[in-house]
């Protein structure tokens, strides 16, 4: 089957005297009935050309399924009087929620996933929030995969659906402690989270009272409550700025009232404990530091200093309880804890042996506890949570990730190298591959945007490629924060092309160290990282076999330059304002749709979401019609867009595993290598 070609429609623009020629800029109109035939004939084209895989996708599908204890149930986690737990069936898509009273064995089902799912192209529970009493419970949900969420009340006592239906909303909940009132945040129309709500129950909606606007379109305003139950937070921020407002949770109709007002880059982060606030800020430190301040009194004026910046030391986060904190940090890329007993004054690390790993703390609820869960992982360890004593320093395995079908972790070898960038910065690389592997094929995954970190983890559906004879590796580029603040700084706007050389000389150190060849070479990136895949294939598309670009953010300047796009303005502080000249010209020199040239471009699988608000479906398809009509070679080039779905794709988790497997086929699809022993 023949692709599918995109008509050209010239539409003209002139920026800065700079006139470009934009020949797809029609496939942006998704009521066209001519936009959907365009998406389809390309989805029916990309499975034309994957037809010869399909026994493949069939084998792979099972085999990762394979590896799932499908029925399965997390480790429960105290909160109150109960503990709450989620499980999995066998055959179900998705999670069913539960709990049980402390003192007893009786299971209560809280939230059933797949019952609301039911009839649903897509689902996505955002978020699931017992009142302080536990009697009542808020969730929010989306069908649609725009991150449009609706919130719904449920009776736990009766278990009936309340009549309060709140949708338009960015999907997070925070209960007063009068369990009457909630707090909730609706969007605008670019779908910026711009309001905060007070409703209470047994009040209509149109009753709810406004409680924060914010009108600045680079600011975000989220809602969370404090671990002691004490206070609710109104967290405003941008991509370099914050501001933080606080309300005495037991006085939900009173005014929330302002800590710090907001200074260009100035970030902070509030947590309580008894009297004091504690504020991880980087007023006058790059990587952070810890400070205090009176409750009665947070103005920055009183704050004093209880953990000093660290230049080569990242402080990630805090965690406050009742008598300890716990400090996340990073040191040389790797995550480390640090906790203090603020009773003696005492502080003492928590550290991990292996090379390339991730240690997070996860379903800490309690405020008056010794114990801090942390769920650990690394390249060959399956995910393992781990309840640690803060007062004895010891910790006890929970539960580890179980991985059916006979995984032994020491069959296969993980290290941690480093590439030289141009200007002389050492570039982290973790891999992983089964022992014995030499000079084969190798993916190679990379994002480097944000401030996010690319940590090392363990997947099992990727033993699929290990077993093959693949290498796995992950670039930790400029553009993240391994390293530290300056390395996010040093990866962003007039620096961002740091990011595509640091991969790139990743990609040429994998090359030169004989782990692989360029002709054995994929690539593979998502959203920022899709901007990651599109930049570096115009660049040195000389280097790569095969790239996976998903819902990749390509078509930059022309979404910069929209600002009625969700994220466009609140992107200005990452990507720059490209209608500052300066700015303009330096993105126009990697935005990937700008410079896609006549050349040969490896084979290329690219995906989408119909209905995704974050990288619009437009990007990638205006990506391919222009690549379609460009390039020089004759190597695959698919799309594929997900219809019904937004920016994760597939909601169901059977679902998830036929996308994982349809992506390994691709790049495998020549001539898999046979399963090795």
């Amino acid at each position: 089957m023949n692709p599918p070609i995109a008509k050209r429609i010239p539409t003209e623009t002139t920026v800065h005297g700079d006139t470009r020629i934009d020949f797809y800029s029609w496939l942006r109109e998704k009521t066209n009935p001519e936009v959907i035939a365009y998406l389809e004939a390309e989805n029916q084209h990309t499975e034309a050309a994957m037809a010869k895989t399909q026994a493949l996708q069939y084998t792979l599908y099972h085999e990762i399924l394979g590896r799932i204890q499908e029925t399965d149930l997390t480790v429960p986690v105290r909160r109150g009087p109960y503990l709450y737990y989620s499980r999995t069936e066998t055959g179900k898509q998705y999670t069913i929620h539960c709990r049980k009273p402390l003192d007893s064995e009786i299971e209560e089902v809280v939230l059933d996933e797949n019952q609301l799912a039911a009839g649903e192209k897509y689902f996505r529970l955002e978020a699931i929030r017992p009142s302080t009493d536990h009697n009542l419970l808020a969730y929010s949900i989306d069908t649609e995969g725009d991150e449009d969420y609706t919130i719904f009340i449920k009776n736990l006592t009766t278990g009936t659906k309340l009549p309060s239906q709140i949708s338009g909303n960015q999907g997070a909940i925070v209960w007063a402690n009068d369990n009457l009132t909630f707090f909730y945040v609706t969007l605008d129309p670019a779908k910026r989270p711009e309001k905060v709500w007070r409703h209470k129950l047994g009040s209509p909606n149109s009753a709810d009272e406004l409680v924060y606007h914010e009108n600045d379109e680079r600011f975000f305003v989220s809602i969370g409550k404090t671990r002691s139950g004490r206070f609710i937070l109104i967290d405003i921020h941008s991509k370099n700025t914050t501001e933080v407002h606080y309300l005495a949770a037991d006085q939900p109709d009173s005014p929330f009232h302002l800590i710090d007002p907001r200074r260009l880059e100035h970030q902070y982060h509030v947590q309580d404990q008894g009297d004091q606030f504690f504020i991880r800020t980087n007023d006058q430190a790059k990587n952070f530091r810890l400070m205090q301040a009176p409750v009665l009194s947070p103005a920055r004026q009183n704050w004093t200093e209880v953990i000093p910046h660290r230049a080569e030391v990242l402080l990630e986060g805090i965690d406050v309880f009742q008598k300890f904190f716990t400090l996340y940090e990073r040191e040389n890329g790797l995550s480390n804890f640090r906790v203090r007993d603020t009773v003696t004054g005492s502080t003492h690390d928590v550290t991990f042996d292996e090379p390339a790993y991730s240690a997070v703390a996860v379903d800490n609820f309690e405020y008056d506890t010794e114990t801090l869960r942390f769920r650990y992982t690394s390249l060959v360890t399956p995910a393992s949570i781990y309840d640690y004593d803060m007062r004895t320093k010891t910790r006890e395995l929970r539960k580890q990730e179980p991985v059916l079908g006979g995984y032994d972790p020491t069959h296969y070898q993980s290290e941690r190298i480093f590439a030289t960038a141009a200007d002389g910065t050492q570039i982290p690389i973790s891999l992983v591959y089964k022992k014995g592997t030499t000079n084969a094929p190798l993916l190679l995954y990379g994002y480097g945007s944000y401030g996010i970190n690319m940590e090392a983890t363990f997947v099992s559906s990727r033993l699929s490629l290990l077993d093959r004879g693949f290498i796995y590796a992950i670039a930790n580029i400029r553009g993240g924060a391994e390293q530290g603040e300056q390395w996010h700084d040093q990866g962003k706007m007039m620096a961002k092309r740091n990011t595509f050389t640091d991969f790139i000389a990743a990609a040429e150190h994998l090359l030169a160290q004989h782990y692989t060849t360029s002709g054995k070479l994929a690539i593979m990136g998502g959203s920022a990282g899709g901007l990651l895949m599109g930049a570096v294939l115009n660049m040195r598309p000389d280097l790569f076999n095969a790239a996976i670009a998903k819902v990749p953010f390509v078509d930059v300047l022309n979404t910069m330059l929209d600002a009625s796009l969700p994220l466009t303005v609140t992107e200005y502080d990452e990507w720059g304002d490209p209608n500052q000249e300066a700015a303009y010209r330096y993105m126009k020199t990697y935005s990937p749709y700008d410079n896609v040239a006549p050349q040969a471009y490896p084979n290329l699988l690219i995906t989408a979401g119909l209905n995704d608000p974050r990288v619009q479906y437009w990007e990638p398809a205006k990506w391919v019609a222009k690549l379609r009509a460009t390039k020089t070679d004759s190597n695959i080039l698919l799309l594929k867009t997900n219809m019904g779905s937004g920016h994760f794709g597939a909601s169901g988790r059977y679902e998830r595993i036929k996308e994982t497997a349809f992506d390994y086929a691709f790049l495998l699809r020549d001539a898999p290598p046979k399963k090795q022993s």
